[in-house]
C-alpha cells in the first residue's frame, strides 16, 4: 500500500473520511517501519551508494513523498537502520554477557557477540564499511555511544567495586574498547579469512582485558 503525502490526499479534519487519530498513527508507524526494513535490506546487500531514495521506496511499497514525509534523507533512513541494528546488538551482547561467569568472562562474551554479527555481511556493510563514511565520525561515535557507554561504564565499575577488575577510569577504558570494536569490525571486514581473523581477534581481546583483572587472594 503506498501513503501520498499532500493535501489533495488528506481528508478534511473531523470528517467521516478522517481515521481515528490512533488509527493515524499506527499507519505512521507502519510506514516508517516498512521503510527502515526495506533500507536495511538494500543497504546491507547494496550498499549505501547504490542504493537510491527510489529504491527504498520502491522496496517498501510507498511513494517517494512518503518517504520524505519520514526521512528528509537517504542519510536519515540509513541512520535509523543503524540505530536499529546497533540496538539489536547491543541486546544480544548484554544477554550473553549476563550468562557468562566472571568479569573476564562476561566482556569477552559481549565482545564476542559484536565479533560474530560482523560476520553477517548485511551488519559488516552498515555498522562497518558505510556507517563512518555515512553518519561522518562525530556522529557515529555518538550513536555508539548513545546507549551503549553508560551501561558498560556501569558493568566495569561494578566489576571494580566487586574486587574483579582494577581498572582506575572506566569511561576512558569504554571509549577505548569501543574504538576497539570498531578496528576489529574492519580487521574481519577486510580479510581473506574472516572467520580465523574473527577468531584471532577474540584471543587478542582475552589477552588484552585479562591484564585489567585483579589479583584474587585465596
Amino acid at each position: 500500500m503506498s501513503y501520498t503525502v499532500g493535501m489533495a490526499d488528506s481528508p478534511v479534519p473531523g470528517s467521516r473520511a478522517d481515521p481515528p487519530a490512533s488509527l493515524r498513527a499506527e499507519q505512521v508507524a507502519q510506514t516508517r517501519a516498512a521503510l527502515v526494513s526495506a533500507g536495511r535490506r538494500l543497504f546491507g546487500t547494496k550498499g549505501f551508494a547504490a542504493t537510491s531514495v527510489e529504491d527504498i521506496a520502491r522496496a517498501a511499497r510507498v511513494t517517494t513523498g512518503a518517504l520524505y514525509h519520514h526521512f528528509p534523507t537517504k542519510a536519515a533512513v540509513f541512520e535509523a537502520v543503524f540505530e536499529q541494528l546497533h540496538a539489536e546488538m547491543l541486546a544480544a551482547s548484554a544477554e550473553a554477557s549476563a550468562a557468562a561467569d566472571g568479569a573476564l568472562e562476561q566482556m569477552a562474551a559481549g565482545f564476542g557477540v559484536f565479533l560474530d554479527r560482523v560476520l553477517d555481511p548485511e551488519v559488516q556493510r552498515i555498522l562497518v564499511t558505510d556507517a563512518p563514511a555515512v553518519l561522518g565520525l562525530a556522529r557515529f561515535i555518538e550513536l555508539d555511544e548513545r546507549y551503549a557507554l553508560e551501561p558498560a561504564v556501569a558493568a566495569i565499575e561494578a566489576a571494580s567495586a566487586a574486587g574483579l577488575l582494577r581498572v582506575a577510569d572506566p569511561p576512558t577504558l569504554v571509549r577505548l574498547l569501543f574504538g576497539a570494536m570498531t578496528r576489529a569490525g574492519l580487521l574481519i571486514a577486510s580479510a581473506p579469512d574472516p572467520k580465523a581473523t574473527r577468531d584471532a581477534v577474540g584471543v587478542t581481546f582475552r589477552q588484552m582485558m585479562s591484564g585489567f583483572l585483579a589479583p584474587q587472594h585465596p
